[in-house]
């Protein structure tokens, strides 16, 4: 108990005087009594090549951090076109920036992106990007649910909170994984709307085929970094999941801890909070390489980053990916993240950039990779246009074709811009632990 009243201390301390807190360059975590030294930043300078063939197993000699290969896809491609900016009618953060911080600004946003139709999500130049994270988030959700299934008696139920859920992008996933309820809440009215909607046409479709999963679905709209998510903390859930999203909470120590109890409150002991969000400290490694406040490429953007002393809480910077995010983001220290997140009772499992997850998973879900179309075919056949725009994009998928000494092998990748922008993230997954009770009421983790 001294330890997390030590650590809030702590915490209180470093956001008051947060400009002049600065990341380590090297020493950036620790745990157990062990210092951890940060991987080095994924080799940008090449495209991640996945190699899959169907009368080979995955090749193993892939060079560390490239992207995965896969050459069981398809030779279908989409013409893609330039897309402009859709969000020149915004307006501009200053304007509507309120006492809730960056909240309405984000809010906003999300609910202004326009819904698209399959094909036109197909001609998107990130279309190969969305679906390689959609493949990374299948394969987690998956994951951990199978844990959770494997510790249960078999039909037992299984509650699933998604935290951040936008416009219900994972539903097929608690569909397909069994799930007895499904909580979905987020900060975009618009965007709970459509995942309602969403929701609806698919239980239509499923009545029609007697084939019924989800029995129980509710939405909530509500900010998860001011309010209270569940106001029935007695409901139990065995599953958090918050993809692409945990990141917005720390603008702030009291926004960061809201989210957090929001996520463990309702959790119980065994169960676990499971997510996406930018590595900060790729982010920082990359700012300075390019000594300067504004980098990326044609795919994503990154501006106002401030490259000498990004505080613990708010460390803003402006994040555009083509079409799918153009709002203030916010830098997430890792070890502090850990370590708020013992107050709530969550203790680390795994922290996993999108490479090394690739990797650890590319077997198991070699299958689903080509299902979902995450990896674009190359060398392009049929008259096909490649998603890359720069002819460095493929330099090192056609170095790995050459080595491999077979002229007409295809193979799926990820053009270099494409897996710049990936790789920019990180898996998380943190796990409830049991807990005894302090003299005045309040709980007690042993972490």
């Amino acid at each position: 108990m001294g330890e997390i009243a030590d650590l809030e201390k702590a915490l209180l301390l470093a956001a008051a005087d947060a400009d002049s807190r600065q990341y380590s360059d090297t020493i950036l975590e620790e745990h157990d009594g062990q210092t951890y030294v940060e991987d080095e930043p994924v080799n940008n300078d090449s495209d991640s090549v996945l190699n899959d063939n169907k009368n080979e197993d995955l090749n193993e000699s892939i060079p560390n951090h490239s992207s995965p290969i896969d050459t069981n896809v398809s030779g279908e491609r989409y013409v893609n076109e330039g897309r402009k900016r859709k969000f020149d009618e915004v307006e501009p953060e200053e304007t509507i920036r309120t006492n809730d911080g960056y909240a309405k600004v984000v809010a906003t946003h999300y609910n202004q992106l326009e819904e698209k139709g399959l094909d036109e999500r197909s001609r998107s130049r990130i279309f190969y990007l969305r679906n390689f994270h959609n493949w990374i988030k299948s394969m987690l959700i998956n994951e951990y649910l199978t844990k959770i299934k494997d510790g249960k008696k078999h039909n037992s139920p299984i509650r699933v909170h998604d935290m951040c859920s936008g416009k219900g992008g994972d539903l097929s996933k608690w569909r397909k994984g069994g799930i007895t309820l499904l909580i979905c809440s987020d900060i975009a009215s618009k965007s709970i709307e459509q995942c309602k909607a969403r929701y609806d046409r698919v239980a239509e479709k499923e009545v029609q085929e007697i084939y019924i999963r989800l029995s129980t679905f509710l939405v909530i709209v509500q900010k998860c970094v001011y309010e209270r998510s569940i106001r029935t903390p007695s409901i139990k859930l065995d599953l958090v999941s918050c993809q692409f999203a945990f990141h917005y909470s720390f603008e702030s120590l009291p926004q960061a801890e809201c989210m957090l109890r929001n996520a463990a409150e309702c959790l119980q002991p065994g169960g676990y909070f499971i997510g996406t969000i930018p590595d900060a400290y790729e982010l920082v490694a990359r700012a300075k390489r390019s000594n300067s406040s504004t980098f990326g490429n044609d795919i994503y953007q990154v501006s106002d980053f401030d490259l000498n002393k990004p505080p613990l809480f708010g460390a803003k910077y402006n994040f555009h990916l083509e079409g799918v995010v153009d709002c203030p983001e916010f830098l997430v220290h890792f070890p502090t993240f850990v370590k708020l997140a013992k107050k709530f009772g969550l203790k680390l499992v795994r922290k996993e950039k999108f490479y090394d997850f690739y990797q650890r998973m590319k077997t198991e879900g070699r299958q689903l990779l080509s299902y979902m179309r995450s990896l674009e075919a190359y060398p392009p056949s049929g008259g096909a246009t490649l998603a890359g725009r720069d002819p460095e994009d493929y330099v090192d998928a056609s170095e790995f074709i050459k080595k491999e000494g077979k002229s007409n092998l295809c193979i799926g990748t990820l053009s270099k811009s494409e897996w710049e922008a990936s790789s920019l993230y990180t898996t998380f997954v943190f796990e409830k632990v049991k807990n005894t009770w302090n003299t005045d009421g309040t709980p007690i983790y042993d972490i």
